[in-house]
């Protein structure tokens, strides 16, 4: 919830204000400090399952018990469509007035895109989903460097901090083609919220019928981000009594 509404919300802001009331960078920064918040919220409940796919990653990898997987992915897509009606809500006026009652999902004065992502006109269907494909992996892999005990994770205080970072950057980076959803759990639900609030079934036909693709591509990115992270980086890492050595040699040290 809370990353939605920072997210979607400079969305709206950017999109209803014409410009005048913030930029793309706006938005980049907000969804950072979304997920930021989102983590320090959720950390200690659910170790902060925010992304659909990191969690059907986990489930598959055997972090996460498979009992837990369905409850998760339910409280995430509560989560998301309560933060669009919530955007909704604050920004309704906004709303009328930019697009005289009209919702609608592209023109001049579309306004879907502020609770979903479509890929831009000039982008085909493949490079979209490639692109999104590889922003999740960038995204796992970086998860994975904050957290990795054995490898030179940071402070746990500052994870969820460091995180924000990693998704401002993918954002900075990889946002142009298709507006990184990165999450199953971001997209699908205001998608699902749009289509009941007035703008229709077009937020699912179009875009090539896009609206699969930030669910396909995330997961199966998340699993090649945590494929490509043990046999780059974790198979190498020193053993679990090697570890703990290195730490007893540590505090030696520092004592």
């Amino acid at each position: 919830l809370f990353t939605q509404v920072f997210g979607l919300s400079s969305v709206a802001q950017v999109v209803l204000g014409r410009g005048t009331a913030g930029h793309y960078l706006s938005i980049n920064i907000a969804f950072g400090i979304g997920v930021t918040l989102g983590i320090y919220a959720a950390g200690g409940i659910s170790g902060a399952h925010l992304n659909a796919a990191i969690t059907i990653m986990q489930c598959t990898l055997g972090n996460l018990p498979q009992r837990k997987l369905l409850p998760y992915l339910v409280g995430q897509f509560l989560g998301s469509f309560m933060a669009a009606a919530t955007v909704f809500g604050v920004y309704y006026d906004a709303l009328l007035d930019y697009t005289n009652g009209n919702f609608t999902v592209t023109g001049p004065t579309a306004t879907a895109l502020i609770f979903s992502t479509f890929p831009s006109p000039n982008v085909s269907l493949p490079e979209a989903f490639f692109t999104e494909f590889v922003a999740t992996i960038m995204l796992v892999l970086g998860v994975q460097v904050i957290h990795d005990e054995k490898n030179n994770a940071s402070l746990k205080g500052i994870r969820p901090l460091l995180t924000g970072v990693l998704v401002l950057g993918i954002g900075l980076g990889m946002g142009l083609n298709t507006g990184y959803a990165i999450n199953p759990s971001r997209d699908l639900p205001p998608r699902i919220f749009t289509a009941i609030a007035g703008w229709g079934l077009d937020v699912f036909t179009a875009g090539h019928n896009w609206w699969w693709v930030p669910i396909a591509a995330p997961i199966l990115g998340s699993l090649a981000g945590a494929l490509i992270y043990k046999v780059l980086i974790e198979f190498h890492n020193p053993s679990d009594s090697e570890t703990e050595n290195k730490k007893e040699e540590r505090d030696v040290e520092a004592s």
